[in-house]
């Protein structure tokens, strides 16, 4: 099954840069102000090849991923990348506190970071959970066309109920690398090159089905250039090429570390929306309760959690107030065609298909290129922006449980697009693995 490898890192000399200045969120992470920080905090900062910045004078032979394979050369011969002797697999900790919610105490994500066979979905080995945009991978490919690396981790789950792994892997040292991020994340690494704790390891995964937390573009990017590397090759399968490998984290899905936030989506510039006429039909599929308008977003948000013990629930928050929408199920004949009966309980597939685009009016196309709407962590950010007249509507959402997103990959179903944000995320540069 999950097939894993040690390799070889590229790792900054901590003696030549400070790791904290060069590391960054992963690409789809980085927003213009975080892309300008990170351009400040080191001319070695990786920002330069993942996101870099473009130009106006961008040609085909001079453009912001020519740029990434020129800083990636340079900064090897310079010394700033080195390369590990021994091949290793790098264990990765983090420790964290939640969002909003710092008063519930740390937690620690335990997970390591291995070469591991890039597989197609078909043989049932790895797993997706969310559907893909065909942009984002033409530009990861160009990425990694040109670089011919991997600069950031896929994000992997396993099943280990007894956390073998983790025991094999239970550093004793002081970690190679330590890193509080700009979110308040301690970020800890260590080398693992000893061959029986690797060999180890490898026995224990090797029964192991794997899911795609976060990472399901760079993975498909990763397959797509697998296979024309193949190609190239005459059709010939060497099982030993970098390529026909990507670097992944692996975390314990059983571990009581790991934690998976809501995304909110804010609805934008409906020319015609018209509240009243929104919570009549929508009151067709949902019972509408209207929250006290003296009540918080807090309270609000409480409600919501309570009400999704027992059923599907949103909140739907506009300018001046906010309401608690429950299924009355009856959005099944909405569903039936083109969803399960796991997915139709969830509240991400009732958003998206009923609320979404059948009483909003919203394309599957319009929603996929987010022509009208956007995504946040933050329930209070997107509540402000209804308030502040620059959206709509703004729907709050309960996260989907660890246990709803492992029966629907497993089952061979997606979900619509930032359905689940596994928190903290994976810091990029940590390591960097080289496919030539």
């Amino acid at each position: 099954m999950a097939n894993i490898s040690p390799f070889r890192a590229l790792r900054y000399d901590p003696t030549l840069v400070n790791p904290a200045d060069v590391v960054t969120q992963p690409y789809d992470k980085i927003y213009p102000k975080m892309q300008e920080a990170y351009y400040a905090a080191s001319p070695y900062n990786l920002v330069r090849i993942i996101l870099g910045k473009r130009m106006d004078s961008d040609s085909a032979t001079e453009n912001v991923y020519t740029r990434a394979a020129g800083f990636f050369r340079s900064w090897r011969d310079e010394g700033v990348l080195k390369q590990d002797a021994e091949p290793s697999i790098y264990v990765y900790w983090q420790r964290f506190t939640i969002p909003g919610s710092p008063q519930a105490g740390e937690f620690e994500r335990k997970g390591f970071i291995a070469a591991g066979k890039i597989e197609e979905y078909a043989d049932k080995v790895v797993f997706r959970h969310e559907q893909t945009l065909a942009k984002p991978k033409a530009d990861r490919l160009d990425v990694l066309r040109h670089t011919q690396a991997h600069f950031g981790q896929i994000f992997m789950l396993y099943t280990d109920p007894k956390a073998e792994i983790e025991a094999i892997l239970n550093p004793a040292t002081a970690p190679d690398v330590d890193i509080v991020d700009e979110y308040g994340v301690r970020h800890r690494a260590w080398r693992v090159s000893d061959p029986a704790a690797i060999a180890a390891v490898q026995a224990k995964m090797a029964d192991k089905q794997l899911i795609i937390a976060d990472g399901h573009h760079r993975y498909e990017t990763s397959l797509n250039y697998r296979n024309e590397r193949r190609a190239a090759a005459g059709g010939e399968v060497n099982p030993d090429a970098p390529y026909e490998r990507v670097m992944m984290t692996f975390v314990n899905m059983d571990s009581e570390g790991l934690l998976i936030l809501p995304t909110h989506r804010v609805v934008h510039s409906l020319a015609s929306f018209d509240l009243a006429g929104f919570l009549a039909e929508v009151g067709e599929y949902y019972t509408v309760q209207e929250l006290p308008a003296d009540g918080s977003l807090s309270d609000a948000t409480n409600a919501l959690r309570e009400a999704g013990k027992s059923s599907t629930a949103l909140l739907a928050v506009a300018a001046n107030a906010k309401y608690l929408l429950r299924t009355k199920g009856n959005s099944a004949a909405l569903l039936n065609a083109n969803f399960s009966a796991q997915q139709q309980k969830l509240d991400v597939v009732q958003l998206h298909k009923v609320v979404l685009e059948h009483v909003m009016g919203l394309s599957e196309d319009s929603i996929r290129n987010q022509e009208n709407i956007h995504y946040y962590r933050e329930a209070a950010e997107a509540a402000a922006t209804v308030s502040e007249g620059k959206a709509n509507l703004a729907f709050v959402m309960n996260p989907c449980t660890m246990q709803q997103t492992r029966d629907i990959a497993f089952a061979g179903e997606v979900l619509p697009q930032k359905s689940t944000d596994f928190y903290p995320k994976l810091l990029t540069g940590l390591a960097i693995y080289a496919v030539e």
